[in-house]
């Protein structure tokens, strides 16, 4: 029986996971703390590491895991940006979960996207204590306006078709566009300045490469529209932070809406309620009325869950029987290694 042992676990983790796992027969040992120098050392004796978006897989933690006889790290997630990709290079296989549901995430976006619009949450909390008050509930029809997408996979492709549900005009940037689901869904590819010159919501979907962070920065909000909205689903650190806020204070940002933070991992997926908050980036963004944060969860529904824990534990399948691993991740260019194997060489 292989072993696998999983760090920052979560009890919707251990749900799932063990739902899945029923036929598989796993030896699982779940680990709250995440992955770090120092939980390192506890893989000793197991098969593979299953590790999650905020653990810490830099070189010095990828050497102890080789040398604790650990050659398998499964992420059950889709980044890798925390990964030290030369470290493990013809060491310790890793693959990840490319895709668990695009529907997810483009749906938080939209959420964030009404919230912010028409203020439902500030609604909620007035109705509550019996102010029935329009004042400060203003919003604005997303008919007619202009959507700005930058990066057109999978989650991409699905807001834009949402949006344009609600009527919007919808342009797009992507380095590969793909002009047949452009032409088919009525998108237009434009380049990065146009869209943000056009766009009256901006919503990221891409990875977060060296290429891409902080791709949202003084330079680039000053060309988008006064009072635009921008959603961050993807990664914290395509924005710049302490640029958004000053964009914020002199209203060229009109609302941000942030699943992400770059600097998350000390706060989300934890409760840190009876704590000081010592973030003071964090916490001058929420001093803004037009700003939404929410905690890492777009990804966070019940299809999603089930896919990470499936593809996962495919992936663990795959690397235990020598089969090929078609989510195992390029060590050269940090995308699925699987059309190297056919055109010897990466993207």
């Amino acid at each position: 029986m292989k072993k696998v042992i999983f760090f920052d676990a979560k009890p919707y983790d251990r749900e799932f996971f063990d739902l899945a796992n029923e036929e598989r027969g796993y030896e699982i040992k779940y680990i709250n703390n995440r992955l770090s120098a120092d939980t390192a050392p506890l893989a000793a004796g197991y098969d593979a590491v299953c590790a999650f978006v905020n653990d810490d897989l830099s070189g010095p933690v990828t050497d102890i895991l080789f040398n604790k006889g650990i050659r398998m790290i499964a992420l059950r997630c889709a980044g890798y940006n925390n990964i030290d990709l030369k470290s493990v290079f013809g060491r310790i296989h890793v693959a990840r979960v490319p895709a668990y549901s695009p529907y997810a995430v483009a749906e938080h976006a939209v959420a964030l996207i009404l919230t912010l619009n028409r203020k439902t949450h500030k609604a909620y909390n007035r109705t509550r204590d019996s102010n029935f008050a329009l004042a400060g509930l203003l919003g604005f029809d997303l008919h007619g306006r202009t959507a700005g997408i930058i990066g057109t996979g999978r989650i991409g492709q699905i807001l834009a078709e949402i949006l344009k549900g609600f009527g919007m005009r919808v342009l797009a940037y992507d380095r590969f566009p793909n002009a047949d689901w452009a032409a088919e869904a009525g998108v237009k590819y434009v380049t990065e300045e146009e869209l943000y010159r056009q766009s009256d919501i901006i919503s990221l979907h891409c990875p977060l490469t060296p290429e891409t962070e902080h791709m949202i920065n003084a330079a680039r909000l000053a060309q988008m529209k006064d009072g635009v909205m921008l959603i961050n689903t993807s990664r914290g650190a395509l924005i710049q932070t302490q640029d958004l806020i000053d964009a914020l204070k002199s209203g060229k940002i009109g609302f941000a809406g942030l699943d992400v933070y770059e600097e998350e991992d000390e706060y989300f997926f934890e409760d840190r309620s009876g704590e000081v908050l010592t973030d003071d980036v964090l916490a001058r963004l929420f001093t803004f009325p037009n700003v939404l944060v929410t905690a890492h969860q777009a990804f966070f529904t019940k299809e999603a869950l089930t896919n990470i824990a499936e593809t996962t534990l495919g992936n663990l399948d795959a690397f235990f029987h020598g089969e090929t691993l078609d989510n195992e991740i390029c060590y050269h260019c940090g995308k699925e290694v699987c059309p190297r194997k056919t055109s010897g060489k990466c993207f």
